[in-house]
């Protein structure tokens, strides 16, 4: 491969080194920041030798190009287009400012909520459970001790985040904020302190006490903030405003005195006197119009966003819906937004399962079928970026299959008790109408699966004059190549023109000791759909990564948490240690080898200290990725299950 042939066409097609804003590369993709998108050329940049694909995300152009191939083609990159190279975070930041208030403001949403998402899915599903058990007791289906210790703690959990949410959101917000955020816990201990009345008893009881603010200048209800977000948001920016001022005008000595003492007073009487009232007025208006378009007549509204529900991931625009899940769950008991969600994300899987099935393309089947896997169980960018949106018919069908579906939820009134977990697994938040919950599923996947599969077609292959294959040529190329690969022992030639014995077949060793883990489990989309490559993921008992096979060492990144290797067969690996542990910028990591090494079986090649990996907030799932599948006739990979260096987790075949 020509690498900077490669990079000259991509520069070209992304308008040139003038349109590059910021350039940056991981482990397989090149992160591309883009001046004026309308000069990219996407659909020719596809074609591009070596490009596996591209999308946009979070205000990037990602090109795929595999392991090893994207740090040769980054440097002829850069030095072309007369650019410096940036660092995954500076290409980030760089992405975030050319992004507009309101994607930012979206993003900043995100940024707050989901690092909470754990947590309120654990106790979404405990309240969910506990719900249905306690619902089967009444009607004397099941027999159970309510008075166990395990019911009794059990229904303790359950709702212990939800109690405690505006201080989790508190926390999380100052982080966003650049606050400090044991204030900013505080904060969020303040708007639901004991001593004010629960917001959820004043529909029964009233409000029960009034405290005069300003000198008398008016009157306010001391109820507490619970089930409330966008008051604790706002409070806990003031905080950092008034922080980092004072920040800046205290003297140092009297910094660590003065500072908190008067944020935290003064952003807890400005909110309890302004901000809570104005903003709980606010937020309720809000939730009010939602739940409006979602009970128009005949399920207008459901059915318009659950078809707008897609397009608005494509955008970013959903990083904000957790926030309205958490509202409706606090205001009805249940959202009816979840339920939504979920039909517009099977219906997108479902449209990729389709293309997966029809199309003749193994490059197409091989995207498309773990693309949908990942979206029935809710991660669906795999599927909208990898799939949908590049052949767009099926990302159509996609959204009248959500749309469906979630018709059908508005009809029966389908609500979740939780948040966080969307497609098949979505059932648990909704334990209480769990067949009403299958219908839906069953509906937005078979619209938009049967839509996908009628309008779907391959592109038909062009041939080197330009004009279009006959099937029966295209069949006879399939067959050539099939039979290439029928010998035992395969030759190829090396740089000496000299013959040398290929294995037909090959074993790939755990590259570390631990337990091989479904792809479901992995918190990385790109890993779990498998869009880089067959994968096996495995969750590492220490931090030693040897060498899966005999192989010779292509890249070791500079961070130490990857490596690609060359098997013997023409394999090409990567051990990628760790999910997003490329932010640690070589933290807690050992390089043993370098490029070009020749390594066997059991080598070392990278130390990793799991315990920083994990401090530092990342999964060390480690995976093994085999980047070049379809060179092999067949590839298999090792069940789940507990995982020794010298077992077998995956088998190649020529």
């Amino acid at each position: 491969m020509d690498y900077r042939k490669t990079a000259q066409d991509i520069l070209d097609k992304v308008g040139g080194g003038k349109n590059i804003v910021s350039a940056a590369h991981c482990a397989t993709r090149l992160r591309l920041v883009i001046a004026d998108n309308s000069k990219a050329d996407k659909t020719a940049i596809e074609n591009v030798e070596g490009v596996k694909g591209v999308f946009e995300a979070s205000g990037q152009l990602q090109i795929i190009l595999g392991t090893g191939t994207v740090n040769k083609v980054f440097d002829e990159f850069i030095s072309i287009a007369g650019i410096t190279a940036s660092s995954k975070a500076e290409a980030k930041e760089a992405a975030a400012q050319k992004q507009n208030v309101f994607m930012r403001a979206i993003k900043l949403l995100g940024d707050i909520f989901v690092p909470i998402i754990p947590a309120i899915v654990a106790s979404g599903f405990l309240m969910g459970i506990m719900n249905s058990l306690d619902f089967m007791i009444n009607n004397g289906f099941i027999n159970m001790d309510t008075s166990s210790s395990i019911y009794v703690f059990a229904n303790l959990f359950s709702n212990t985040a939800y109690t405690f949410l505006q201080i989790l959101i508190a926390f999380s917000a100052a982080k966003a904020f650049g606050a400090n955020p044991y204030l900013g816990a505080v904060i969020g201990m303040i708007m639901i302190n004991p001593s004010l009345q629960n917001a959820y008893t004043v529909a029964t009881e009233g409000v029960q006490q009034t405290q005069s603010v300003f000198f008398g200048l008016y009157d306010i209800d001391m109820v507490g903030y619970q089930g409330h977000v966008i008051p604790v948001v706002i409070a806990v920016w003031l905080l950092s405003v008034i922080e980092k001022k004072l920040h800046k005008i205290v003297p140092e000595v009297l910094d660590l005195f003065v500072t908190p003492l008067v944020s935290v007073f003064v952003t807890g009487y400005l909110t309890l006197s302004i901000i809570g009232p104005v903003f709980v007025w606010a937020e309720n208006a809000i939730l009010g119009g939602i739940q409006w378009l979602l009970t128009l007549p005949l399920g207008i509204g459901s059915l318009i966003m659950g078809a707008l529900y897609a397009p608005t991931v494509v955008t970013g625009i959903h990083q904000m819906y957790t926030a309205i899940d958490i509202g409706q769950i606090a205001q009805y008991g249940v959202t009816y937004w979840l339920p939504l969600a979920s039909a517009a994300n099977v219906a997108q899987g479902a449209a990729a399962l389709a293309v997966a099935l029809k199309s003749k393309d193994k490059k197409i089947k091989s995207l498309a079928l773990p693309s949908s896997l990942s979206a029935f169980m809710g991660i669906t960018e795999p599927a909208i970026f990898g799939v949908n949106l590049r052949f767009f018919k099926p990302f159509i069908a996609g959204c009248i299959g959500g749309g469906c579906g979630a018709l059908y939820a508005s009809i029966v009134h389908l609500g979740a008790k939780g948040t966080g977990v969307t497609g098949i697994f979505g059932i648990l938040l909704c334990l209480e109408q769990p067949v009403q919950y299958l219908i839906e599923m069953i509906i937005a996947v078979g619209v938009a699966f049967v839509i996908s599969f009628l309008i779907y077609r391959d592109a038909k292959p062009e041939t080197a004059a330009g004009g279009t294959a006959s099937g029966a040529a295209a069949g006879a190329a399939i067959a050539d190549h099939a039979a290439e690969g029928a010998s035992s022992v395969m030759e190829e030639t090396d740089e000496n023109d000299s013959v040398k014995a290929v294995p037909a077949e090959e074993e790939i060793k755990s590259p570390v000791k631990g337990k091989v883990i479904p792809l479901a489990e992995v918190t990385d989309e790109t890993f779990a759909s498998e869009m880089l490559g067959t994968t096996v993921a495995v969750e590492p008992e220490d931090g030693k990564i040897v060498a899966p096979c005999d192989a010779e060492v292509l890249n070791v990144f500079d961070t130490g948490h990857a490596v690609c290797l060359t098997t013997q067969s023409g394999g090409e690996l990567l051990i990628h240690v760790g999910v997003d542990t490329v932010k640690m910028e070589g933290k807690g990591f050992t390089k043993k080898v370098s490029d070009g090494a020749k390594v066997h079986a059991g080598d070392v090649l990278i130390e990793a200290d799991l315990d920083t990996i994990r401090a530092a907030g990342y999964p060390a799932t480690t995976m093994v990725i085999l980047t070049n599948a379809d060179d092999f006739a067949e590839v298999t990979k090792a069940e789940p299950g507990p995982a020794a260096i010298d077992q077998t987790i995956m088998n190649l075949k020529k």
